[in-house]
């Protein structure tokens, strides 16, 4: 028997099975090979279409059961969802899709979201929402009320993009306490939807799907989607919850003092409370997490840096026209010392960043000497850049009482990197594991819950596989040295 996750990205949807009684991984896939588009038709904007996450999530169902002809879909008892957060789907009375879904990086509404921060007060609404109302889900659909009357008025739910994909699935409009706060729609205080906030934006609060829990009953799969997907009607639809959540579940991150990250085109740090808490500069954002109960509260506190993994992206490309791998840079790299012999790099040049108070300062290039620093320093002061922007940012995690000791990390991204690993755990004097895992993995596993197949996500995830572990550096001072160097160039550029 078996267990079926996605992860519906904004680039690709990946697929994942995974045996119940093993909990090994019978095969991930993606699609399509190349990134969906994003449509943007004004600046700033971005959206999407979700008919086009549906079909591609077709297609790799049909990808995922042809390269496994082994298994019978009747053999898969749940289903688990993870999605791009922060998007807006807007339905009619018919379960029709009204506009393309305006996605997670699209910054339209933010002065929506800044004027109700103000209006509505501060103080109330980092109590109540743990955050700013920001450039997020409520700010969108208030944003499409303003500006597209005829569409809003013919509204008759709104959601997020894994809702939708569970619509597609099981007929039924559902959301998830943990899917609502990530959406800035929480009122933490009241433990329920933010009706001071709906009511300020004029949002009716029947246009909010039923809610239920991240792990429970989400519905069955229906004839008409099954038929669709090549599965069976009838397999339950069990969980589903935003990628960064999901992705720190799957990590085996459930309790406070655990912190998981991810060092992709851009970097997240998240950790868990297990109390209300804020940043009074709205640095950060607090979520529900999936394991969230009003008894037994779990607060994700999320971390994140936009200039991350597409600094040394860029600089592969810039650099090793040649066609040389990550694995080619490291070696490269691992030939210049700890501090790219005072060659620095500022890698926040992927708009504006949150932890910096919504500036958009640029990658900035310090201190280079074209006699002395060749492509290999270039190479490792990258990889130190954006290691030193994720100490800047746990900074504040820790300004808000989150205790690090280890770091759990996913096997895809820049802590694959030696040198970037050990650099951060150089400076906060802590273990980093690699795991063997992926969210479209952790959301099959996750599905297991409520189907009875495992007790609790813990369970579900105990059989996890350290790929590989990194400790502090023997000699820390140099990591320190180099760390307050950068960090009086970035204090430099900020004034």
């Amino acid at each position: 028997m078996y267990l079926l996750g996605y992860d519906i990205g904004s680039s690709s949807i990946k697929a994942a099975l995974v045996a119940i009684e093993t909990r090994q991984t019978v095969d991930v896939v993606q699609h399509p090979e190349t990134e969906m588009e994003i449509a943007s038709a004004a600046l700033g904007w971005a959206e999407q279409h979700p008919d086009t996450w549906w079909e591609n999530l077709g297609k790799a169902t049909h990808k995922l059961l042809a390269a496994n002809p082994q298994i019978n879909p009747g053999e898969i008892k749940g289903i688990g969802i993870a999605y791009q957060m922060h998007g807006l789907v807007i339905i009619d009375n018919e379960k029709k899709v009204l506009r393309p879904s305006i996605i997670w990086c699209d910054s339209r509404a933010i002065e929506i979201g800044d004027e109700a921060f103000h209006n509505l007060g501060e103080k109330r609404c980092l109590e109540s929402l743990l955050n700013a109302p920001g450039n997020f889900t409520a700010s969108k659909l208030k944003w499409v009320k303003e500006n597209e009357p005829e569409i809003y008025e013919k509204v008759d739910k709104f959601m997020l993009p894994g809702d939708y994909i569970a619509m597609r699935m099981t007929g039924r409009i559902l959301t998830t306490m943990s899917g609502l706060s990530e959406g800035i729609m929480w009122d933490f205080k009241g433990n329920k939807p933010a009706s001071f906030l709906f009511d300020y934006y004029g949002i009716s609060e029947d246009m909010l799907p039923e809610v239920v829990a991240s792990c429970g009953d989400h519905g069955e799969l229906t004839e008409q989607a099954a038929a669709a997907l090549g599965l069976s009607a009838g397999i339950p639809v069990t969980y589903r919850a935003g990628d960064q959540p999901n992705n720190a579940m799957c990590l085996n991150v459930l309790e406070p003092g655990e912190i998981a990250a991810t060092g992709g085109t851009s970097g997240v740090v998240y950790g868990i409370t297990s109390k209300p808490v804020y940043d009074p500069e709205s640095r950060v954002n607090a979520f529900l997490h999936v394991n969230h109960t009003i008894e037994k509260p779990r607060i994700g506190i999320l971390l994140c840096i936009n200039g991350a993994g597409i600094q040394y992206s860029w600089i592969k490309k810039q650099m090793t026209q040649n066609g040389a791998t990550y694995e080619e840079l490291e070696k490269m790299a691992q030939a210049v010392p700890v501090s790219s012999d005072g060659l620095r790099i500022i890698p926040f040049g992927n708009g504006a960043e949150r932890i910096l108070g919504n500036r958009n300062i640029g990658s900035h290039f310090v201190n280079l000497n074209f006699n002395r620093h060749k492509k290999a320093h270039m190479v490792r002061a990258s990889l130190e850049g954006i290691a030193f922007s994720f100490i800047y940012g746990i900074d504040i995690l820790k300004e808000m009482g989150l205790d690090i000791q280890l770091i759990r990390v996913g096997n895809d991204n820049l802590f694959q990197s030696e040198i970037f690993s050990q650099t951060i755990a150089s400076l906060l004097n802590c273990d980093i594991e690699v795991l063997d895992t992926t969210g479209a993995i952790g959301a099959a596993k996750a599905a297991g819950i409520a189907t009875g197949y495992y007790h609790d996500l813990r369970e579900a995830n105990e059989d996890l596989k350290v790929i590989s572990r990194f400790g502090p550096d023997k000699n820390q001072g140099i990591y320190r040295d180099a760390y307050r160097v950068w960090r009086n160039d970035l204090e430099k550029i900020l004034k």
